[in-house]
């Protein structure tokens, strides 16, 4: 058994497609639009993004509203936290940490448009 994808709902599918995208660093890997929705697949590539663990986002215009938790979080590792700490700043997005819960890491959040969380990692 493979884990393949998280799908998170979006009410503004651009903005968190820009988000995920210039952001966080995904590229799309396919879209879909049945009727009344879009759907986005977005992973870093590799292999054409066979194999790899990706986001799904969909938009659905019947939905009004969605349900966010913020007891989910999704974690990306970086290679400098912050350097990713500052360049986040000065784009206007809050950054909540950073935080060193022990000797081997270091990490901080950042809420994509929905208000899904997203962690940004250094292991040392």
């Amino acid at each position: 058994m493979q884990f393949l994808w998280t799908t998170l709902s979006v009410t503004d599918y651009d903005k968190s497609l820009d988000f995920w995208t210039r952001v966080v660093g995904l590229s799309v890997q396919r879209t879909m639009t049945p009727p009344g929705m879009k759907i986005a697949f977005l992973g870093q590539g590799k292999n054409g993004g066979r194999g790899e663990t990706q986001i799904e986002l969909i938009w659905d215009s019947k939905k009004d509203h969605i349900t966010v938790t913020k007891d989910l979080g999704i974690g990306f590792e970086v290679g400098d936290l912050d350097l990713e700490a500052q360049k986040l700043r000065s784009q206007g997005w809050e950054v909540r940490g950073p935080f060193q819960p022990n000797p081997a890491i270091r990490f901080f959040y950042v809420s994509a448009p929905d208000g899904w969380q997203v962690q940004f990692v250094q292991n040392l």
